[in-house]
Order: structure tokens, then sequence, then C-alpha cells
């Protein structure tokens, strides 16, 4: 598709980018746009131009569509679970089930119901959007080619769009729990009389800045970790695999087998990350020391 190693490399790094391009603007193929309009992007300057409020249709769509596996694998094993003799369906969900259930119980110290099906379903997603990038680097950019579409990258975790925002729900997730467990008065102290305190009530003031200070950058550290981890890793391990598929034929078999055998561990231990800290997160947010 591409002339050149970097412009094949950029190519499979441009999303399919959905956006609102403004009236008079001219693309990439001399045409100028009489009004503004929506339309899908042509090269990465027209995907820079529509802004901030473009989509990339590739990641949305297959986030969605893992999602939906996800749910439906996990329906058609409980609406078929028996107690007689299980089949290989049911015996995996179980697994998976009795192993996040476990994490849970040694990692997070609070109540809640809702706590143990969001690792399950976090760690299930996360590992099915991941285990995208183990798919010949060309195979999913060549068929949709041929369906007309410019570009299209199929590993949704190696967009940092969907990493933020996955790690801002949870970023949320932990500020409703803090303001309901601890109360605004708790949340406000955690903020402002941690680290450093003092019996003296003047000093106690004077410190509140700096702590607030350290506090708030903490927190606000921990959705922009939580969303870089995962992208970078998986950037990453996209980025060799293409780097691969530049060399001739034998090398390219020589090094991605191996890579993509080493692979499959970064892909579930990024997954595993993502779930436990996740489940830190929300167990200090359940936790009232005022």
């Amino acid at each position: 598709m591409a002339g050149s190693a970097s412009e094949y490399i950029k190519h499979h790094l441009q999303n399919l980018t959905y956006g609102k391009l403004p009236a008079g603007y001219e693309r990439a193929d001399g045409t100028v746009v009489d009004q503004a309009t929506w339309t899908l992007a042509h090269n990465a300057q027209e995907a820079s131009d529509m802004g901030f409020w473009a989509l990339h249709v590739d990641s949305l769509g297959w986030s969605v569509a893992l999602g939906l596996i996800f749910v439906i694998l996990f329906r058609m094993a409980a609406k078929r679970a028996t107690s007689e003799q299980p089949g290989g369906l049911q015996n995996f969900v179980e697994v998976m089930i009795e192993f996040v259930d476990n994490s849970v119980k040694e990692t997070f110290h609070g109540k809640n119901k809702v706590i143990a099906p969001l690792a399950l379903t976090i760690f299930c997603w996360v590992f099915l959007m991941n285990l995208m990038d183990l798919v010949p680097v060309d195979f999913l950019p060549q068929l949709f080619h041929l369906m007309g579409a410019d570009y299209m990258k199929v590993v949704p975790t190696t967009d940092v769009n969907i990493t933020l925002g996955m790690s801002l729900s949870v970023f949320a997730l932990i500020i409703f729990y803090s303001l309901k467990v601890k109360g605004v008065g708790g949340f406000v102290g955690e903020l402002t009389l941690h680290p450093f305190s003092s019996d003296n009530l003047i000093l106690k003031i004077i410190l509140i800045p700096v702590n607030l200070l350290l506090e708030g950058v903490s927190l606000i550290a921990k959705p922009i970790s939580l969303a870089l981890r995962l992208f970078g890793n998986l950037y990453a391990g996209e980025l060799i695999f293409i780097l691969i598929a530049l060399l001739p034929f034998w090398a390219q078999w020589a090094l991605s087998v191996p890579w993509a055998i080493f692979h499959i561990l970064v892909i579930t231990l990024q997954a595993f990350i993502f779930m436990m800290l996740t489940i830190v997160y929300l167990s200090m947010a359940h936790e009232d020391s005022h």
C-alpha cells in the first residue's frame, strides 16, 4: 500500500478518522469543501485538521465488536451452564470467574458487588483488544482496503484515546466511591491533611497547600499512568510487528513467531495489570481514614 518503509509505517499507525472539515477546506485530492462536512479523512493531515471531535472509527468499532464477543460468549456459557458435565466454554468461563474473584478478594477490602463484575469485564475486554495485536499486520488492513477503507488499525489499545477513555471511567468511579464512602469532608480532608499533618492548627493550615499539591498530583496521575502504561506497551508491540513485516520473508518468520509467543505474555500481563490497578484504586477509594 505504501511506496517506502516510512510511508508503510505511517500508514499502519494511522487511524480511520471521521470528523468535520470546515467550509473552504482543500482536501488531499485537490477538491474544495463547499460547506462544513462530516466525512472520513483521506490522510493524516485531514485527520489532524478535523480537531478534537473527530472519531477514530476503527478503534471504536473494534472495541465495541470485541466487547460484544465477550458478552455473547459469557452469556452463552451462563445459559448452557450445567452441574453434570460442563463443556469447554463453561469450564473456561468458570476458571476466569474464579481467577478474577480470588484477585478481588485478596486485594479489595471493602464491600461492593460491582467490583468483581467490573474487574472481570476489564480483564476480558482489554485482553481481547490486546489479542488483536497477534493478527498479521497486513491481513485486516488489506481486506478493508479492498472494501474502500484507506486506513484500518485493528488494535484498539494502541490508540491512546481508547486507553484514556477507559482510565477516565475508572477515575470517575474512584471519585464517586471516594465521595460516597468518605463524604465530601472526608475526601477533601484526605487531599488536604495528608501526608503531612500537625497538632498545631496554624501549621496544619500552612501545610494544606503542600498536601493538596502532592495528593492532587497523585490522584490525577492514576488515570494518566493507567492509560499510558497500557497504550505504551501495546503500541511498542505493534510497532515491532510492523518493523518485522518490512524484513525479507524468511526473516519475518524467524522473528515474528518468537515475538508473537512472547507477546502473548505481554498482552495477558497488561490486561491483568489494568484490572489489578483498578481494583487497588477502588479499594483505596473505599478506605475511610477520617
